[in-house]
């Protein structure tokens, strides 16, 4: 049992205001701690010298569209692959599709899959209560207690002795023999992710000097902005933006809409939160979620299966407003909130 849940365990009448009973805890150890400043730094330094490099030149389109490809091909892999694939189950994949995704995810610089996949799905056991390893409100809700969650959750939370088992959390990923390897091999994954804009860089321009700008705009930097967008959705799409679905008890997920094109709809995070196993996360009119558009194409080309599709009638009852009041739930009790615990509505399957 993680820290966090034996704290959980003695806190089971947290309040949704109160700081958390593990809030206090040290941070990891000496090698973890250089090893994550090493990643969340090196990109910034990156950046720096791209800007030096640039001046007086500009980006070059070659870099603007390898930066692009990379940033697609990777955050797909870690929204639509890692998350709604591997965590939430939200669509069946053939064998070579969820290889293909578990690496292109990989290739983003987050962790191994099997490690993701066990964080998250305990932040959905625990969302914004004591056991959630990243929640802006592990602190408390006032304006201090407020500040330091955000940075916590942001990017703290990655300096933390705090482990997730995955023992616990993704005992099926471990019985998985492809996943296993796929996760061991996540070091080498990462050399690739940088080493593939350097060696297109150098291959369409034939210089040394196009392969280093590649290797900074379409490597480092582009590990960065996916890291910031995928952590905001951490931090700040439990803290700002509006919250039409209802969740569980604390849980204070919300959607954000400047984010959904960068993080591919996962900033839907409030519709997300409300139908966890949902393949679609932009769940009105009008929320564009590309991650979504990408599963509908591997379920027309015949590599996905089993999609779980929201369901119109289900998605107005999870509604927060008075109009979802105003529809009977099946047993006649109203929409109400997600039971603790309980696993995601089923959904309607096309």
């Amino acid at each position: 049992m993680t820290m966090s849940e034996q704290a959980a365990g003695r806190r089971q009448d947290y309040d949704g205001t109160s700081p958390f009973p593990e809030a206090g805890e040290h941070a990891a150890g000496p090698a973890q701690v250089g090893l994550t400043a090493a990643i969340v730094v090196l990109p910034f330094i990156a950046l720096g010298v791209a800007i030096f490099l640039a001046w007086g030149r500009g980006v070059t389109p070659t870099d603007l569209l390898l930066a692009a490809i990379m940033y697609v091909v990777t955050g797909l892999g870690v929204t639509v692959g890692f998350h709604r694939l591997l965590t939430h189950s939200s669509f069946i994949a053939s064998p070579r599709l969820r290889v293909a995704l578990a690496v292109t995810g990989s290739m983003g610089f987050q962790g191994n899959v099997i490690d993701w996949v066990a964080v998250h799905r305990r932040h959905h056991a625990f969302t914004d209560r004591p056991g959630d390893p990243h929640s802006p409100y592990r602190y408390g809700t006032g304006l201090r207690g407020q500040l330091r969650g955000l940075a916590h959750a942001h990017l703290g939370w990655l300096f933390s002795e705090d482990r997730t088992p995955p023992e616990r959390y993704a005992p099926d990923l471990l019985s998985d023999p492809a996943m296993r390897r796929v996760a061991r091999a996540f070091p080498a994954l990462c050399a690739l992710s940088l080493a593939l804009p350097f060696l297109a860089g150098w291959a369409i321009t034939g210089t040394l000097y196009g392969a280093l700008t590649a290797f900074l705009w379409a490597g480092l930097i582009r590990v960065a902005l996916l890291q910031h967008v995928t952590w905001s959705v951490n931090s700040l799409c439990h803290v700002i933006g509006s919250r039409p679905f209802k969740t569980r008890r604390h849980d204070r997920s919300t959607n954000l809409w400047p984010l959904a094109l960068p993080s591919f709809g996962e900033s839907w995070h409030n519709g997300h939160h409300s139908e966890p196993s949902c393949a679609r996360h932009g769940l009105d009119r009008g929320q564009v979620d590309p991650s979504a558009a990408v599963i509908r194409l591997f379920e027309r080309a015949g590599w996905a299966s089993n999609v779980h599709w929201p369901d119109h009638v289900r998605t107005q009852r999870r509604r927060a407003g008075p109009a979802a009041a105003r529809i009977a739930s099946p047993d006649g009790a109203g929409p109400g909130r997600q039971e603790p615990g309980r696993a995601a509505l089923p959904l309607r399957h096309r």
